[in-house]
């Protein structure tokens, strides 16, 4: 199919929310880049196998290559189960579970090693984060660091989490929507998420200081619930094992007229994302895009005109700077190596 040649103009945000408005965003790894630059790491597995403090050994990258996959979530659930099989039989075998918490503390330290920390963290860029995130009804999260979690809790009134349950458990009979606060939805999970043993999802209870150095749980049942490398298939076989993630990726398809997009690139591996929002019936798509040149611009109109070329919706392109959530005051710079 043939385009019409695109052009490198953007739109202004605010013009842009004035005239339409958007009550549902949808916020890719760009709106975290725009505060940290380190988040644009490629892949945490990758991480992983270099990480100074505990890189994953041979041993270990073999139980991801036997079963096929970069995803942590799906190894360390397969090694979970080892672990059980295992004790109901009577095998006396240590392996597994050395390799369980062997792997879970190279993630961990994956993790850490590209996440801003809290002593970097300014008040007034995470309060004005929650400013920007509370303008919508609905926030779909893409990405599993803490900002979102961190600037929330500067002001928690003004949003919902669906953790209505006992000890912060997600409750699938205690959904519906209380009051006009932001519902925020983590897509893919988030480090403040971890996957029971019995497959629900707890929200862990610590605070902003301290949740990024607990990211260490040591309850076998306790398995960090973000869904990150893989294809888009693995990524949604990922999601439709939990109760919690396969109810914000419904959210995402349900039908609805406007939906705004920043800082996600919906690549190849977002192809199960991509559906969601084909599935929508999405009438206006506003659609954030980083002013790099205007061959660049061009080239991600493009894209994502081809994405929704099936679709009945109106595409907008607006300047990311012009966003709250882009604004350049955000960045905070890391610090120089000693």
């Amino acid at each position: 199919m043939e385009f019409p040649a695109f052009t490198g103009e953007l739109e202004d945000w605010s013009t842009l929310n004035s005239s339409i408005g958007f009550a549902e965003l949808l916020i890719g790894n760009g709106a975290s880049q725009a505060v940290w630059r380190k988040f644009a790491y490629s892949s945490l597995f990758d991480e992983a196998q270099t990480t100074r403090n505990r890189p994953l050994s041979a041993t270990e990258l073999s139980v991801f290559r036997a079963l096929d996959t970069s995803n942590f979530e799906q190894v360390l659930s397969a090694l979970k189960n080892s672990i059980r099989v295992n004790a109901a039989l009577t095998i006396n075998s240590s392996s597994p579970r050395h390799r369980y918490f062997a792997i879970k503390e190279a993630l961990i330290h994956a993790v850490r090693s590209v996440h801003i920390p809290w002593s970097l963290m300014q008040a007034s860029g995470l309060e004005r984060i929650n400013r920007a995130l509370s303008q919508y009804q609905t926030v779909y999260s893409g990405n599993y660091d803490l900002l979102n979690y961190w600037a929330i809790m500067q002001a928690p009134a003004a949003f919902e989490d669906l953790f209505r349950g006992a000890d912060s458990t997600f409750a699938p009979d205690n959904c519906q929507r209380q009051g006009t606060a932001t519902r925020m939805l983590y897509l893919h999970g988030g480090m403040h998420l971890v996957k029971n043993s019995d497959g629900s999802t707890r929200l862990l209870n610590s605070s902003e200081s301290t949740l990024l150095a607990s990211f260490a749980i040591n309850r076998l049942g306790d398995i960090p619930l973000f869904v990150n490398e893989g294809s888009s298939a693995d990524k949604l076989k990922a999601i439709r094992s939990s109760d919690y993630l396969s109810f914000c990726y419904s959210q995402l398809a349900q039908a609805k007229d406007r939906l705004c997009i920043f800082g996600h690139s919906l690549a190849a591996q977002d192809q199960h994302l991509i559906q969601a929002l084909q599935q929508a019936g999405l009438q206006t798509l506003a659609i954030s895009i980083y002013p790099h040149n205007p061959l660049f611009i061009a080239q991600q109109k493009q894209h994502y005109t081809s994405l929704f070329a099936a679709q009945q919706v109106e595409l907008r392109f607006f300047d990311a700077l012009s966003h709250p959530l882009g604004d350049p005051e955000l960045r905070i710079a890391a610090p120089a190596a000693p």
